[in-house]
């Protein structure tokens, strides 16, 4: 867990989301819920806990980390693993059944960013942590 907040890249990735909120809340003007949170314990809970948890535990745990048990799986192109491509690929396809196609589109990057970091850590401790804080992030700005 040290290593991974020391990773200049892990904090570069944190960094990065809330310039992609910004980006994000600018171009669309939404009209968000500031008071979200308080309002939907519940559904933040879900929303931004409960279901990164669970999607890292099944795609970046399971599917990437059986898919890079195979040696073709194992080859990296710019950094990224194949698995990784595999596994965003498969769930941001997934995201097409309850998103709009734009957010559904939207989750392919995040996705490979999850995946890369646990690619280089060997833990889904960054996945999840990273994949929480985005998805509080989206759904208190463009979902509330």
């Amino acid at each position: 867990m040290k290593r991974m907040l020391c990773d200049s890249q892990f904090r570069l990735a944190v960094i990065a989301a809330p310039l992609v909120w910004l980006l994000g809340y600018l171009a669309f003007t939404p009209d968000p819920d500031w008071a979200w949170p308080l309002h939907r314990p519940r559904e933040v809970l879900y929303l931004a806990v409960l279901h990164p948890c669970i999607e890292e535990l099944l795609f970046r745990g399971l599917l990437q980390g059986w898919l890079l048990e195979r040696a073709g799986f194992r080859r990296r192109w710019q950094g990224l693993t194949t698995a990784n491509l595999f596994t965003s690929g498969i769930f941001t396809v997934l995201h097409f059944f309850a998103h709009p196609p734009l957010a559904a589109a939207a989750v392919l990057v995040p996705s490979l960013v999850f995946g890369y970091f646990r690619d280089r850590h060997g833990s889904l401790h960054a996945p999840i942590l990273l994949h929480v804080y985005y998805n509080l992030g989206y759904f208190w700005i463009f979902a509330s």
